[in-house]
């Protein structure tokens, strides 16, 4: 007898069964809805067929890997959340999954309560972006307008198309110029977390909008960092 009732359809790509199993066991005894694959080449044909509310995506995989899988799933959808898991411990592959459009990564072995808790407020965020009209649908960011439904910003470089992650991190810098937002606050507004979250998530979605929006990322003028305290948007 499941002992929650918590609500969402969750996919889990993983091709070690003695990982997948007790994990998709879990994950229904929160009170999720389960699908279950080995194959990155199934869960892309799910995917295009079946709606879901989280994707629990392995790197390591056969045939199509995890990034392959990320990156296929973004042309189609920039909203569907996409929680990866690596044993790769190289900064350069985390970096690379987030880039591609995944939302978080945990790297294994991981603490099996700390990836329920990152499982549910990634869900929940689902319903926040439906629940956000009275939020202003369009903002001015370096020169860029940024319709933040469409998840799309056009300005002098050209166009960019922003996963949804992207586009709540950037409205919350946004939306309150020079002040400066620590990690742990932005983790807690954005990402949902309360406690031992891995900050550099935040680091490197940073990395990301200085891109994006910077015109020379390596010396920004509009996301700062200042050391010690985390992280100010200047118009």
């Amino acid at each position: 007898m499941k002992n929650k009732t918590r609500s969402g359809r969750i996919l889990l790509v993983e091709d070690e069964l003695n990982l997948a199993r007790p994990l998709q066991f879990n994950l229904e005894q929160e009170g999720y809805e389960v699908r279950s694959t080995p194959s990155g080449r199934t869960a892309l044909e799910m995917i295009g067929n079946e709606p879901f509310d989280l994707i629990i995506l392995d790197l390591m995989l056969e045939e199509i890997d995890g990034f392959e899988v990320a990156r296929q799933i973004r042309q189609q959808n920039q909203k569907l959340p996409i929680l990866m898991l690596t044993a790769r411990s190289a900064v350069q592959d985390r970096i690379h999954g987030l880039e591609l459009g995944a939302d978080d990564y945990m790297t294994k072995p991981f603490h099996l309560k700390e990836l329920l808790l990152r499982v549910e407020r990634m869900i929940e965020r689902t319903t926040w972006y439906e629940s956000e009209a009275s939020l202003p649908p369009q903002i001015m960011v370096a020169g860029y307008k940024v319709d933040l439904e469409k998840l799309r910003a056009d300005g002098p470089r050209g166009s960019l198309q922003l996963t949804s992650l992207e586009a709540n991190l950037l409205q919350a810098l946004v939306l309150q110029p020079n002040r400066v937002l620590s990690r742990r606050e932005l983790l807690e507004k954005v990402w949902g977390y309360h406690s031992k979250a891995e900050s550099r998530t935040v680091d490197n979605f940073i990395v990301r909008l200085r891109k994006y929006f910077e015109e020379e990322p390596d010396q920004p003028q509009h996301f700062l960092s200042l050391r010690g305290r985390g992280y100010m948007y200047v118009p």
